[in-house]
């Protein structure tokens, strides 16, 4: 999600209509406290697959004009701008921490580190500013992305049936084909049509990553897009836009009905869990979740951005010289830049996805 803009917010904003009265549709399974120790017996993952966008993205991008590969981009680990959409670890990074794992090598460096290397750890095909379908960005869709993956099992036989088994996928969808849909204009009226077709779409690629062998998978719902610093600036970052919310509530709502289903249908194969971004983010913008017995004292604004209209975190101007705002404490901001959290965000939110804690 590297690319909100800000004239999507007045056409968001049509859309209270058709959706006020949603209530949050995060889902998340819950389990018994034996039942989840027995799971975790039972079942030790040993790579991590990962699908998506800039969530998830530890390095694919190999474009210097990127903004993941400027400073300050990877201010606070690994110290210097590799890719990564914060000032350190994002998604990708904490989830497979907490599943006892390293985390994967980007699939964009595979030329450089060698096919083989990929069996120790799994591999990362999220590629940031991506979607479901394509957008504006010329990159590879989810789908390409699984297209990847289906090469290395099959194709150059690198994953065997029993490393795909023995692993588990992460798919992240975060919002990126809504921001493409409004960019080129579409109508209100396609917009619930759309939201299912993006819907239907994940569900093809969950199937098609289970019929790969992963036996779990983690998809996530959106997080709550009308709390981004980008559509909470013009309130001076004190306020979430709640139309916008009732979008994401509608796609999470879609979500959670369609992951049931799928899972009635391969219930003795693969098992899919949808990761509760929205709720888990809430929670710490609303005070409800602390990290570490401390809180995010303004946790709508940013740590960087630009310093006016048409700059961003990481912008210089011809001379070279910075266009952005930098915070002094990395840790007290929960948003690093306009759509991506801080590494600190990230471990937050990380403790707050109760999926997590249920299925691994």
């Amino acid at each position: 999600m590297m690319d909100f803009v800000l004239r999507l917010l007045f056409s968001l904003l049509l859309l209270i209509s058709l959706f006020s009265g949603r209530g949050s549709a995060g889902g998340v399974y819950n389990h018994h406290h034996h039942r989840r120790r027995h799971l975790r017996h039972r079942f030790r993952p040993t790579k991590l697959f990962v699908f998506g966008d800039s969530y998830a993205d530890t390095g694919n991008i190999l474009f210097p004009i990127s903004p993941a590969l400027q400073f300050p981009y990877g201010i606070t680990f690994p110290g210097k701008p590799i890719g990564r959409f914060s000032d350190g670890r994002v998604l990708t990074d904490f989830a497979a921490r907490h599943v006892g794992l390293k985390s994967p090598i980007p699939f964009s460096v595979r030329n450089r580190v060698g096919l083989r290397r990929f069996k120790e750890t799994g591999v990362n095909f999220a590629f940031g500013g991506t979607g479901v379908f394509d957008t504006e960005y010329p990159l590879p869709n989810m789908t390409t992305q699984i297209d990847f993956f289906q090469q290395l099992r099959h194709g150059d036989s690198i994953f065997t049936n029993t490393d795909a088994q023995s692993s588990v996928a992460l798919v992240s969808a975060s919002g990126n084909d809504y921001a493409f849909y409004f960019a080129m204009n579409s109508s209100r009226q396609g917009l619930k049509p759309f939201i299912m077709s993006v819907v239907s779409q994940i569900i093809v690629n969950l199937k098609r990553i289970g019929g790969l062998g992963v036996k779990k998978i983690a998809v996530t719902g959106l997080g709550p897009l009308g709390c981004l610093p980008v559509f909470t600036a013009p309130s001076s970052y004190k306020q979430c836009n709640e139309t916008i919310n009732s979008l994401v509530q509608f796609h999470n709502l879609l979500l959670k009905e369609a992951v049931k289903k799928l899972n009635q249908e391969t219930k003795h194969s693969s098992k899919v869990f949808v990761v509760d971004v929205y709720g888990a983010f809430m929670s710490i913008i609303e005070g409800r979740k602390r990290y570490n017995n401390g809180e995010f004292k303004t946790p709508l604004k940013p740590c960087c951005y630009g310093v006016g209209s048409g700059f961003s975190c990481g912008s210089v101007d011809g001379e070279g010289k910075k266009m952005f705002v930098l915070c002094e404490d990395q840790k007290a901001a929960f948003f690093w830049d306009s759509v991506h959290p801080t590494q600190q965000g990230w471990a937050a939110a990380i403790s707050a996805f109760k999926s997590f804690r249920n299925h691994f």
